[in-house]
């Protein structure tokens, strides 16, 4: 038995039932997850509009939680990228017949239902591809050929009329069963690798791409390297390798859900990247698979009261981390009470939420890269000179730190299961980034 929780902003509690539990993005944040919890489906109504919007982080901690939830983030990007103009490439043919031309259609749907039952196989089949609570619809017609704009539409804006037609969908979507569509298996023949040469760090420097591409031969597969200007020719590849720096604002996110579409196989997948890109998703994982991992605290304000709060649970220095920080970017060390509330205030003019994580110095990082639950690389990297991070951008020499490669049987059985269980919460291929000191007692 399923236990169903609806998500909204502020205190609406109009679409609570017997059988539906309806809590604030606050409560849900602060009260979950509850350990030895049913199974829990959630609908996230809170308003996904923008990008690090308190809707996008309820999906987002949804899935650290293992909730079912819907939206999903994979379909609210790739919403925001039809608003942004996408093609979606459906074939609106089958449904001209049912169109007026020399008018426009503009229509609700709820769950894939509307109310006009001409429109019942076209919600249908768009609720399939983008599973959201509400999605606005307006069908035109252009030199003869039929237009289809498919948007998402937020709750708070719906009327008391429509919210009572939502209400009656809503109670009976919830008493049916969600299903994942079948992933669909293709043979692994071609492959694209996606660099970017004018990446400044990039994942993988030339000398790395030309071994790859050796490697692959050795196991009968061609590859050959692409960049994003080539996104178009996709779907004549078998899978596609990203070794470019990933964000989920971005056109490699975007790129890997188009190769996931056309039944590509892809590393990193768009599910990686999604739950690797944020560490908003990693800590609240983390915590809840009890992965060894620093002090961390969420943070949605910088009122004098959470100030008090943040210096109750961490001293000086503490760090403050943006949700899609990389490669030392976007972390911060702050010294004293006045530097924390100044850098918060910065940062949560971008996100609306900011970690907050204990410092611990380290001699180097450890990087361990796991394919299929296996650990196949391990290396040491060290932090560049006199600086507490891998790299220090601000630096005219010595920019980067050193590094050491070695087999996976050398490194620390401690490690090793640490990489393996934080990869295991991220997706099928990632690498794991652990601190440690030189006696590894303190992961």
């Amino acid at each position: 038995m399923h236990k169903t929780i609806v998500v909204v902003d502020g205190e609406d509690h109009q679409l609570a039932s017997e059988h539906l539990e309806v809590v604030s993005f606050e409560r849900y944040l602060n009260d979950y997850p509850k350990r030895n919890e049913p199974k829990t489906r959630l609908i996230n109504l809170c308003d996904t509009e923008y990008y690090l919007s308190r809707g996008y982080y309820c999906s987002l901690l949804a899935e650290a939680r293992q909730h079912k939830v819907l939206p999903s983030v994979s379909t609210i990007n790739d919403l925001r990228a039809l608003s942004a103009g996408a093609d979606d490439g459906l074939n609106l043919a089958a449904f001209a017949a049912e169109f007026d031309r020399e008018g426009e259609a503009e229509f609700l749907a709820y769950f894939g239902w509307a109310e006009d039952e001409r429109w019942t196989k076209l919600t249908r089949r768009m609720f399939e591809r983008y599973p959201a609570p509400i999605l606005w619809f307006r069908l035109s017609s252009e030199d003869g050929q039929l237009q289809l704009t498919v948007r998402r539409h937020g709750y708070n804006r719906l009327d008391a009329a429509q919210r009572q037609r939502f209400g009656e969908r809503l109670v009976l979507f919830t008493e049916q069963v969600w299903r994942n569509s079948d992933a669909r298996k293709q043979l692994r023949w071609d492959l694209a690798i996606l660099v970017n040469p004018d990446e400044a760090i990039p994942p993988s420097d030339a000398e790395a791409i030309k071994r790859f591409i050796k490697a692959a031969a050795k196991v009968g597969m061609h590859a050959e390297t692409i960049t994003a200007a080539q996104a178009s020719q996709i779907a004549q590849y078998d899978a596609l390798f990203i070794r470019e720096t990933t964000a989920i604002d971005h056109h490699t996110y975007r790129l890997a859900r188009k190769a996931e579409r056309e039944g590509l196989v892809v590393i990193d997948d768009s599910a990686s990247i999604l739950r690797c890109c944020n560490k908003v998703f990693l800590h609240d994982a983390f915590s809840y698979h009890r992965v060894p991992s620093l002090k961390t605290r969420t943070v949605i304000g910088v009122s004098e009261a959470e100030l008090d709060e943040i210096e109750a649970q961490f001293s000086y220095p503490c760090v403050l981390k943006m949700p899609e920080g990389s490669f030392s970017k976007g972390i911060y060390k702050v010294a004293d009470r006045a530097e924390l509330k100044s850098r918060l205030q910065e940062l949560l003019s971008d996100t609306a939420l900011v970690l907050v994580q204990e410092y611990m110095y380290t001699d180097f990082d450890w990087r361990v890269g796991v394919l299929a639950g296996r650990a196949i690389y391990a290396c040491r990297y060290h932090m560049a000179r006199d600086h507490w991070q891998i790299y220090n951008h601000g630096a005219k020499r010595f920019a980067s730190g050193g590094y050491e490669t070695l087999p996976t049987f050398e490194v620390p059985k401690v490690v090793l299961d640490a990489a393996l269980k934080a990869s295991r919460v991220v997706g099928k291929g990632c690498t794991a980034s652990i601190s440690s000191r030189r006696d590894t007692r303190s992961m």
